[in-house]
């Protein structure tokens, strides 16, 4: 009988071909789009570098799309989604084979936060351009908070425990379901996920395959729906992938970690800048928003 490992990386596996196979199918609506430029590619590799080794790709990758007026703001939270689901899948496979977990535990918040990306992924994709303005700027605020918080050491230290039990399971659960929902506005989950491990005592490491599984998981599920609406840019995303896939390889085989507090504070620095840029363009309606430039 299979291993429930076995299972879920079989289970991993299944998603990973029905999100490919529906974007395929999305690609062959794009054929204007031309292939991605070199600048979409260094940036996939550069934020997909730095995810693996836990920095998260979500807020600086939307730092440099707003910055560099590379895609329109509210195709930034399905360009995220879409574009970095490939290389979080393979982080995953990584990290969830060699980083020891209870494998209810990670089955059941993987679950959660799978169903509170679905519910978002719906929602947001549907939003006017002005309310993901809003809502992507309240959560680069929240990132920027979390790179802050790291750096000053302010998160919970954490236990040993590589496991829940209720009712703490139940805690873990639910956390994980809303930081699900709000992923798909480009919070992303990996700090938050650190924190909620933390504060539930388990393990610091015990939240890479967490934290990993939950995105290889939701962010695939999520970007079918921003898939089914249009509501990314293709070549962006396309950038995404094939700069991060190898980005991650050499991330998790070759250089393993780095001291990343200056690049926090830098990261921090950007992305509450860019905070700011965003609200600040939903106050005038109408911003001029570009797609992606030919670089």
């Amino acid at each position: 009988m299979p291993s429930a490992k076995t299972i879920l990386f079989a289970a991993l596996g299944l998603v990973t071909v029905v999100f490919v196979a529906a974007w395929i199918r999305a690609a062959r609506k794009e054929r204007r789009s031309g292939p991605p430029g070199p600048l979409g590619l260094a940036i996939g590799f550069v934020t997909n570098f730095f995810d693996t080794l836990g920095i998260g790709s979500f807020a600086p990758t939307t730092s440099i799309f707003k910055l560099k007026g590379l895609v329109p703001d509210e195709r930034i939270p399905g360009t995220l989604n879409v574009g970095h689901a490939l290389p979080t899948i393979a982080q995953a496979f990584i990290f969830i084979a060699i980083v020891e977990v209870e494998m209810a535990t990670l089955a059941g918040m993987i679950a959660a936060s799978v169903a509170g990306a679905w519910l978002g992924a719906g929602v947001v994709a549907s939003w006017p351009r002005r309310t993901v303005q809003i809502g992507m700027g309240l959560a680069l605020l929240a990132a920027a908070t979390f790179f802050a918080m790291t750096n000053l050491g302010l998160f919970p230290g954490g236990g040993v425990a590589l496991g829940l039990r209720s009712p703490l399971l139940w805690a873990g659960l639910v956390g994980n379901f809303a930081l699900g929902a709000l992923m798909t506005l480009g919070i992303g989950l990996y700090a938050p996920c650190m924190i909620l491990v933390a504060l539930l005592g388990m393990n610091p490491r015990a939240a890479f395959p967490i934290m990993m599984g939950s995105c290889a998981f939701l962010m695939p599920i999520g970007g079918l729906r921003f898939l089914a609406r249009g509501s990314y840019s293709f070549r962006a995303a396309m950038a995404l992938t094939i700069g991060g896939i190898p980005a991650v390889l050499i991330a998790a085989f070759l250089i393993k970690s780095l001291p990343l507090t200056w690049l926090r504070w830098l990261v921090f620095a950007v992305v509450l800048y860019t905070a700011f840029a965003m609200l600040r363009s939903a106050r005038t309606p109408g911003t001029a928003a570009t797609d992606v430039v030919e670089r």
